[in-house]
């Protein structure tokens, strides 16, 4: 990723996004504090990305974004509200209410069965800008093994109002074909080609 970000950066490479599954780990972005790491059970890497611990892991779908915003708009915030969009917009083709909080980084849902406060979050934002080149990016839950989770104080969040949650955890047995499918279309109408 710094590599293709550099090449970007420099010119001589076109904008790119992975879209791939990671095997179980933690990751730690700039922010984090090491007591929210509670049980390594699973390999820890330094990221370099803003934010705190989040998990990753197989079922759900990480999309690394390499993309030029000194081309597109050199605007971070911007940015950050567009990857919120995307997210959102992927979700919403479940017919699943994605929501920001001011106060609380990532996508959120309502889980009003659990208690009228309570709220779980379904998708992680953590970026990295080099020379106005995107790294890193944004992770959706469509299926993964949520007790994993508990190794971590995720994004930092200790408040017992906010869990995670995934696709399936809501009842919606979305796969990851269909994920990339709401994804890409989401993608072109927020980014463009």
């Amino acid at each position: 990723m710094e590599t293709r970000a550099a090449a970007i950066a420099a010119g001589h490479a076109p904008e790119l996004v992975w879209l791939l599954e990671h095997p179980p780990l933690y990751t730690s972005g700039t922010s984090a504090n090491a007591s929210d790491l509670l049980d390594a059970k699973f390999p820890v890497f330094a990221t370099g990305r803003g934010g705190q611990f989040t998990y990753h892991g197989p079922g759900q779908r990480v999309v690394y974004l390499m993309l030029d915003l000194k081309r597109r708009r050199p605007d971070v915030r911007a940015y950050v509200a567009n990857l919120e969009q995307l997210a959102i917009q992927t979700l919403a083709a479940f017919n699943v209410r994605g929501e920001r909080r001011e106060d609380r980084v990532g996508v959120w849902v309502k889980r009003p069965e659990k208690s009228t406060s309570h709220e779980d979050k379904i998708a992680a934002i953590g970026v990295r800008l080099k020379r106005w080149v995107t790294l890193h990016g944004i992770s959706i839950n469509v299926e993964p093994d949520l007790s994993h989770f508990a190794g971590i104080v995720p994004c930092g969040v200790e408040d017992t109002h906010f869990g995670v949650t995934s696709l399936v955890d809501l009842g919606l047995p979305a796969t990851m074909h269909d994920v990339d499918v709401a994804l890409k279309k989401s993608f072109s109408e927020i980014f463009g080609g």
